[in-house]
């Protein structure tokens, strides 16, 4: 919950000042009902980013990365015993936090100044510098590009889920960001990868 807290302070301070008579700060957020506006293009795109996450987990990370190294490691050949904080990490830790920043504030706020195109971009593209700095010491030079590119195109993706599909709700990208990092730790915890 700390993580939480603290990508939600920069958001909540900046609803203080901009919105706060026109909306709650959950609503301004995204914290909303989904309303899929083409249920083809949703169902696919969810797919596609499965397997986006799949990919990169099971195919990618391996070659460029030591994955002794990562946030997931913490669950490494324990099997079931960490079941419990896999979800809090998949989901609430990360998940929940990422997506309430990069795509409840950031997106939100870029696409409203820029216009979606620019704006999803520029917000996908600091989510993948993001996590490039953080693998960096790990994963050199070309694993950093990699996981620049892989998690930039997922944070586009993401924005385009919500912005275009889901209604401004940032449920579907929260829920999928979950099952991504629930995939990673689901990998490290029974030795996959």
């Amino acid at each position: 919950m700390v993580q939480v807290i603290i990508f939600s302070i920069i958001p909540f301070i900046w609803w203080i000042i901009s919105d706060r008579k026109n909306s709650t700060f959950l609503h301004w957020l995204g914290f909303r009902k989904v309303m899929v506006k083409d249920y083809k293009k949703y169902i696919l795109s969810i797919f596609g980013m499965l397997l986006l996450s799949i990919i990169t987990v099971f195919y990618i990370i391996p070659l460029y990365i030591d994955t002794s190294n990562n946030a997931t490691s913490q669950f490494a050949s324990k099997g079931f015993s960490v079941l419990i904080p896999v979800i809090i990490y998949s989901f609430i830790q990360t998940g929940l936090s990422e997506e309430i920043f990069f795509r409840g504030f950031l997106a939100k706020r870029l696409i409203n100044k820029f216009g979606f195109r620019i704006g999803n971009i520029v917000q996908g593209l600091l989510f993948g510098l993001m996590h490039g700095i953080f693998f960096f010491w790990i994963a050199g030079v070309i694993g950093t590009i990699i996981i620049i590119v892989l998690t930039g195109m997922s944070g586009w993706v993401s924005g385009w889920i919500n912005e275009k599909q889901s209604g401004g709700s940032i449920i579907s990208s929260w829920v999928l960001h979950g099952l991504g990092n629930f995939t990673a730790s689901i990998a490290v915890m029974f030795n996959i990868i």
